[in-house]
């Protein structure tokens, strides 16, 4: 699989271009998230890409980001409304987002409030835009597949917080898939923030550091998550004793 997508080449057409945040009308930098060393030094983060990573402390930045889209910050996109505590976003009032062209369609998932999210959709009966059946019968792996590949679609943005949290390693390799197919049309952008070595690895992609106070580019090889594992992988009887001796 990783093959079919290494010999496709990605096409670079992003509508989020910018990100700035807007320093003069912050009341205090003392306050989580803009305390956040790498916020508090942000002025302008430029989007080269139409696959972005965020890895790192990025405090709410993903939040952010669904906030200014009008995307329900609990999951889900514009007409997505339901009851439930959603994420706050105080940092969404202080950013500008600049867009070329501007998109409205999109979504924002957030791996921890999934299940609700699964609730409204059985609660209004859309389930033909999920694979035709409720999110709540299918396995947390199969859920998050059925959203992927039938929900996500179009000209559209999508803002993914720790996808990875319900998929194996071989759905990850799947999920790359459905990505690189809506990225290869020319009609999608994607930020995601991720912990996964695997979905890190995607081609082409940027990777920006929110770690060491400041927002920078960094290499696939050079990031914790690539260097652990891969470290874990070729020393495991090592790595098991040394931190087991601790």
């Amino acid at each position: 699989m990783l093959k079919y997508i290494q010999k496709k080449l990605q096409v670079k057409n992003m509508f989020l271009k910018r990100i700035t945040l807007q320093h003069d009308n912050i009341p205090s930098f003392n306050k989580y998230p803009f305390s956040i060393p790498s916020i508090k030094n942000l002025h302008q983060l430029d989007l080269k890409n139409n696959v972005t990573f965020f890895v790192g402390e990025n405090g709410s930045g993903k939040e952010a980001i669904a906030d200014k889209c009008e995307f329900n910050t609990a999951g889900g996109g514009r007409n997505n409304n339901y009851d439930v505590h959603a994420s706050e976003s105080e940092l969404g009032d202080f950013i500008r987002l600049s867009w070329l062209p501007k998109v409205t369609n999109g979504f924002f998932l957030r791996a921890e409030s999934f299940y609700s999210f699964a609730s409204h959709i059985d609660a209004v009966g859309d389930f033909e835009a999920y694979g035709g059946r409720s999110l709540h019968k299918q396995s947390h792996g199969e859920s998050f597949l059925s959203l992927f590949l039938n929900r996500f679609n179009g000209r559209a943005i999508y803002l993914l917080d720790e996808p990875e949290a319900a998929l194996s390693p071989q759905r990850q390799l799947s999920f790359l898939k459905i990505l690189h197919d809506l990225v290869s049309s020319g009609d999608s952008q994607f930020i995601i923030a991720t912990h996964s070595p695997i979905l890190l690895g995607y081609p082409n992609a940027t990777i920006l550091n929110f770690d060491n106070g400041a927002i920078k580019e960094i290499d696939y090889e050079m990031t914790d998550h690539y260097q652990i594992t891969r470290y874990f992988l070729q020393n495991r009887e090592k790595f098991m004793q040394e931190i087991l001796s601790e």
